[in-house]
């Protein structure tokens, strides 16, 4: 991203993000909005004690450079928060604290906040929260953003909504879209029967567990961080991807096989 487009405060939480990570236990819940596809995927994890105060908050988010500050600063400003006092944080109120974002960018500060209210809700409810993508509330307000185009038109000839092909991937060349652990697990089988696995990610680090971290630095796994997946072409099947460089804010393609998303 550019200064250019982005406030100071916006570049610090894209660049330095607080709170990155999930949460378990006890008085834990978890809301996730967006869609996989369009770019914007948010979970928020919540910790709340006996007096229903926030004391604990992460995220996980899947996205544009701006979904992932928001996702930041919404954390910091829920934190200590009754949870009644955090359902009334709105859009408006992330990108004032973020001194302002882009208006086609305002739809990430809305998820981010969806997605706050959506974990105190099912806090509320006694349910920790979604346990599948597939169950995300979808959130992305139609027209607002670039959808990753060619996903339908390549779904079931290169791309892949889902970890279940394996065999299928013998000696191809693969991107995986990082979301979570087992996005991770997959890539590393992945990895063990084809040598061109690459795995994407908005952050400049994976969003998963340290052992992962580790286990992707020790595998041949080629990691593409602060990147966004723009668009799929190809002709029968897939045959290249758009890449966007959410850091040098640039385009650029790669020659691929497959693609592996969330669903």
């Amino acid at each position: 991203m550019k200064s250019t487009n982005y406030s100071k405060k916006v570049l610090d939480h894209f660049n330095n993000p607080r709170n990155v990570g999930t949460l378990e236990g006890d008085n834990v819940a978890v809301g996730r909005v967006g869609n996989p596809v369009c770019g914007d995927l948010m979970d928020i994890y919540i910790k709340v004690n006996d007096e229903g105060k926030i004391v604990d908050i992460k995220f996980k988010t899947f996205g544009c450079g701006s979904a992932v500050a928001t996702s930041s600063m919404i954390t910091e400003i829920a934190k200590g928060k009754s949870i009644e006092e955090a359902l009334q944080i709105s859009r408006n109120d992330v990108a004032d604290e973020l001194d302002g974002l882009p208006p086609v960018k305002m739809h990430c500060s809305n998820l981010a906040a969806d997605a706050l209210h959506e974990a105190i809700k099912n806090f509320k409810e006694g349910k920790k929260g979604p346990t599948e993508i597939g169950s995300a509330r979808y959130a992305c307000p139609s027209g607002e953003i670039s959808e990753t185009k060619g996903v339908d038109a390549y779904l079931g000839k290169g791309v892949h909504e889902g970890y279940e092909d394996l065999e299928g991937m013998r000696g191809k060349r693969v991107i995986v879209v990082e979301y979570g652990n087992e996005s991770i697990e997959y890539a590393l089988e992945l990895a063990k029967i084809t040598g061109r696995v690459i795995v994407m990610t908005p952050l400049k680090e994976l969003a998963v567990d340290e052992s992962l971290q580790k286990a992707v630095r020790r595998s041949d796994i080629k990691l593409l961080p602060q990147s966004e997946l723009v668009e799929i072409s190809g002709g029968k099947t897939v045959e290249k991807v758009l890449i966007h460089d959410l850091d040098e804010d640039d385009n650029y393609e790669l020659f691929v096989d497959a693609v592996v998303i969330p669903r």
